[in-house]
């Protein structure tokens, strides 16, 4: 039995909004053992909802639907289903009850146009919506050769409606076969191409299965089990995710929720040690990664956002004729900038980032895309990496790979 994803929505197909629905629903069906093989996205359109339709119903036992579910007039989804398994509509008095206690709930007197909302197929299920005004469906339009369900496109609502109807019924109706578990391994500093050439062998692996796949800069492996428990799953993929790790070494930094500055906070915790940070093109999006973690105030003490070349020459102590002969993105200022940020605030570590984010400002020399990092250790050693991430992806891009490029080293020099 497979399912399939169908999100319907105007704004989706201009990109106005993030689909995180499908992402939702694709790790949800995971974990339930649920196949999925085609999500779709269609716009608010009856004529191309039903061609989806169509198609999906003849590939899939079980159709998911967000969006579409409201009192406006492009809200089309549940009429238009009903319309193509050419069964009438029926009010649901309980829906209008439901949703005149909500607007009363927030002072508020119900419009014509929700009733709209309580409107459902004829022999279909309510399919609870415990915060919105949108009821979901449940429904068997072809017996059991096929379940629908529908959800509201707000995403909350979704995920709430799912964890206490939908799960349930799908286990109780036999839909979930096992589970399918992934472990995702991150890696820094390391590219795709390499890293699959590396594990090669691993990459035809039938359960598990690994699967390569980059974003921002950083690379994952993505190691998934089917089996018949959580537990049997996670015992299958141990042994390929210590391999792995093996073949990887410093390249891998963590896995499914870690991050960079999640790592490093928890690096200096354990070496009881503490870090500044000096940033020139991040403009503070490296202390913004740092301070996203809890706790951070521990280890994390502060940072200097030193755009101004006389700020670094005054508050970082950056010598001023290093700054005229190498300028401002030059190794020497990295390595200053570091060390005098550590000075300041006196911390066992100090971090800068100076570089040429663009759009412009770069010269044949000094390309958009040049960074550099300084380094400055507790036993007083100060170094630099120079990085050169190209302009063809943009600025915020390069501050953000900057950022995690210059914690990805931190990282490397506490696990020495």
């Amino acid at each position: 039995m497979v399912a399939e994803i169908i999100c319907v929505g105007t704004e989706l197909l201009l990109g106005d909004i993030l689909n995180s629905n499908a992402q939702f629903l694709g790790q949800q069906l995971a974990q339930l053992g649920i196949p999925h093989y085609y999500q779709t996205v269609v716009g608010d359109n009856p004529e191309r909802l039903k061609k989806v339709i169509a198609i999906a119903s003849e590939r899939a036992q079980l159709l998911i639907f967000t969006g579409g579910l409201g009192p406006t007039p492009d809200d089309l989804t549940v009429e238009t289903i009903a319309d193509f398994f050419q069964v009438p509509l029926r009010e649901r008095p309980e829906i209008i009850e439901d949703i005149t206690q909500k607007f009363n709930q927030r002072g508020r007197v119900m419009s014509a146009s929700n009733r709209k909302q309580a409107l459902i197929p004829e022999g279909a299920e309510i399919l609870t919506n415990l915060t919105g005004t949108a009821p979901g469906i449940i429904w068997k339009p072809r017996g059991d050769q096929l379940t629908i369900l529908t959800f509201p496109g707000v995403p909350a609502e979704l995920y709430q409606m799912w964890r206490d109807v939908a799960i349930p019924y799908l286990k109780n109706n036999g839909w979930c076969q096992g589970i399918i578990h992934s472990r995702t391994l991150k890696f820094w500093g390391i590219a795709e191409s390499t890293l699959a050439e590396k594990v090669a062998p691993f990459l035809d692996l039938k359960n598990p299965t690994v699967a390569p796949y980059a974003n921002h800069g950083e690379v994952k492996l993505r190691i998934s089990a089917r089996a018949d428990s959580q537990e049997i799953a996670q015992q299958l993929i141990i042994p390929v995710e210590t391999q792995l790790r093996e073949i990887a070494g410093l390249d891998c930094y963590g896995a499914d929720d870690e991050t960079l500055a999640s790592v490093v906070g928890r690096l200096l915790q354990h070496h009881q040690e503490t870090l500044s940070v000096a940033e020139s093109c991040t403009g503070g999006g490296l202390g913004q990664m740092l301070t996203e973690i809890p706790g951070s105030s521990e280890y994390f003490l502060g940072g200097v956002i030193a755009y101004d070349n006389g700020v670094k020459v005054s508050v970082l102590g950056v010598n001023s004729d290093d700054l005229d002969q190498q300028g401002a993105v030059s190794a020497i200022v990295a390595q200053q900038m570091a060390l005098g940020v550590k000075t300041l605030l006196k911390t066992t570590w100090g971090l800068s980032i100076t570089g040429i984010a663009g759009p412009g400002g770069g010269t044949a020399t000094k390309p958009v895309g040049l960074v550099y990092i300084g380094l400055a250790s507790p036993n007083g050693q100060v170094e630099s990496l120079e990085c050169r991430f190209g302009q063809t992806r943009g600025r915020d891009w390069i501050r953000r790979v900057s950022a995690s490029t210059a914690l990805d080293l931190l990282r490397r020099r506490l696990m020495e």
